[in-house]
């Protein structure tokens, strides 16, 4: 048993740098990728020696490419934690990270904020307010119908009845919308990309993120325990109300902070944390860490095909639902002779 333990601490060890080193090699790649074409040995000169032979380098790679990848990251990052996390927590790996209804309630708040012609920074924090609404209202319906009755599934069918009110929602703000100018923005802003991020975003989403995956990342062997059952993880010590509201409370937060500057995208974290846990197992200790860098790297080609693909920028959520797709048929195919667990 010792033996065993030894030698698979460097392995995944192994896996995690591995993944980050595809990470860092994506995050450099994409610095070359749009529009406006800069090799990558321009990109090496100028971060390592401050020189650069064309003017517009500097502003290109600081202002333009730096936040759209820094957000990529925490974007990817982010939904694939959350995405994990959830599942484990649930105990389903059809769990994606807006089972609560976060994703739409954030998208009803930006259309409402786009409807009212708000700047960009209040369409922001109408979504991340809109979109933690929207967990709290799941969370209350589930409270007052779940008496008596399994509350994971009471909160799972919460979740289905407010995203179905908010989606709702966002359908009636686009029928009474301006069809020339306010209907193709919030139909933009819902289809998700990442045009639009500045390093001011950045700064505002990556204190939250860093504040919602930490607790994610101490409680991972709580959901270890926790894929035992709930009446076995209480037997082993895990206070299991406390970690489902820790859980909750996290992934919300990290869904809604990135919802709020990219809008709503799909597949991501329901699609990264199974592939995750085709490569490391079921031990969320080293599942989370992964996905975190698989869902990055998946973000950074994704919109690498975005903005190259085209003469016009494909938005995010009609790529990640073309791959998306037949990826996760793949995976489904490929694990369907073993447990999920």
């Amino acid at each position: 048993m010792a033996k065993h333990k030894t030698n698979s601490v460097p392995s995944e060890a192994a896996i995690l740098v591995l993944l980050l080193v595809i990470l860092t090699a994506t995050a450099l790649a994409s610095f070359s990728v749009g529009r406006y074409s800069i090799g990558i040995f321009d990109i090496l000169r100028y971060v390592f020696s401050g020189t650069f032979l064309d003017e517009n380098v500097p502003v290109v790679i600081t202002e333009v490419r730096m936040p759209r990848i820094i957000g990529a990251i925490l974007a990817g990052g982010a939904l694939s934690v959350s995405g994990a996390a959830c599942q484990g927590l649930f105990r389903n790996p059809m769990v994606s990270p807006d089972i609560l209804g976060v994703s739409s309630g954030a998208g009803f708040g930006a259309a409402i904020a786009i409807l009212l012609s708000m700047s960009l920074m209040w369409i922001q924090v109408s979504a991340f307010l809109a979109g933690i609404l929207a967990v709290c209202t799941a969370l209350f319906v589930s409270r007052i119908i779940g008496s008596g009755h399994d509350r994971i599934l009471m909160l799972v069918l919460s979740g289905m009845i407010v995203a179905s009110l908010f989606s709702a929602l966002i359908s009636l703000m686009k029928y009474i919308a301006d069809s020339d100018f306010k209907l193709p923005d919030i139909t933009f802003w819902l289809m998700g990309s990442l045009s639009g991020v500045s390093m001011s975003d950045v700064r505002l989403a990556l204190p939250v993120t860093l504040i919602a995956i930490v607790p994610l990342f101490l409680s991972s062997w709580k959901l270890n325990v926790l894929s035992f059952g709930e009446e076995e993880a209480k037997t082993l010590g895990v206070n299991t109300a406390r970690l489902r509201t820790v859980i909750i409370c996290c992934t919300s937060l990290l869904t809604a902070s990135v919802v709020c500057i990219t809008g709503m995208i799909g597949w991501v974290g329901l699609i990264v944390p199974h592939f995750a846990r085709f490569i490391t197992g079921p031990n969320h200790k080293i599942l989370l860490p992964a996905s975190f860098l698989i869902g990055s790297t998946f973000m950074l080609l994704v919109d690498d095909l975005a903005r190259s693909i085209s003469s016009l920028e494909i938005p995010l959520g009609i790529i990640t639902a073309l791959v998306g797709a037949p990826v996760f048929l793949a995976l489904l195919k490929v694990s369907s002779k073993r447990a999920w667990q």
